[in-house]
């Protein structure tokens, strides 16, 4: 069975005969798993109203199940502090977070999901988990437990 990758490789190499286009093999398919992944995520995250950048940060909120600093939302959706910003005020004028005082200095700022927002980030993370399933439906189990052990593996050589 060949795909876009294999036939790619196959003009590099009759062109490029000298280069090693073996990385192509991993890393191209997961360029395109990648942008399908990206394709079907928003349509999940859409089906609750949601944008991407809003399930990052509403998703962050909801699995600490408590309010977060900016600093730790940035540090979890690998943002800058100038785009967190942007996303909180966002997020607070849509209703769906909300900025609460911070229990220990009440100079520190939280920011915390409201009803609404909880309520949006269940129904898109219940419409992700069923496309995901959709997505896998036709690997075994082991298989994708093997898959997720050697991207693991690829993340770690990645850092």
């Amino acid at each position: 069975m060949t795909d876009d990758v294999d036939r790619i490789m196959a003009q590099w190499m009759r062109v490029r005969p000298d280069a090693d286009v073996s990385p192509l093999a991993v890393l191209s398919r997961m360029t395109r798993i990648s942008r399908q992944l990206g394709r079907v995520r928003a349509e999940a995250f859409q089906l609750a109203g949601l944008e991407p950048w809003q399930w990052d940060v509403l998703a962050a909120l909801r699995r600490q199940d408590g309010p977060l600093s900016p600093k730790d939302l940035i540090a979890q959706t690998m943002v800058t502090s100038g785009t967190m910003t942007n996303r909180i005020d966002n997020l607070v004028a849509s209703g769906l977070v909300e900025r609460v005082d911070g229990s220990t200095d009440r100079r520190v700022r939280l920011v915390g999901l409201t009803d609404e927002g909880i309520d949006r980030v269940d129904v898109a993370l219940d419409a992700l988990l069923e496309a995901e399933r959709r997505l896998l439906r036709g690997i075994p189990a082991d298989d994708q437990a093997r898959l997720a052990e050697l991207l693991r593996v690829l993340a770690d050589a990645m850092v």
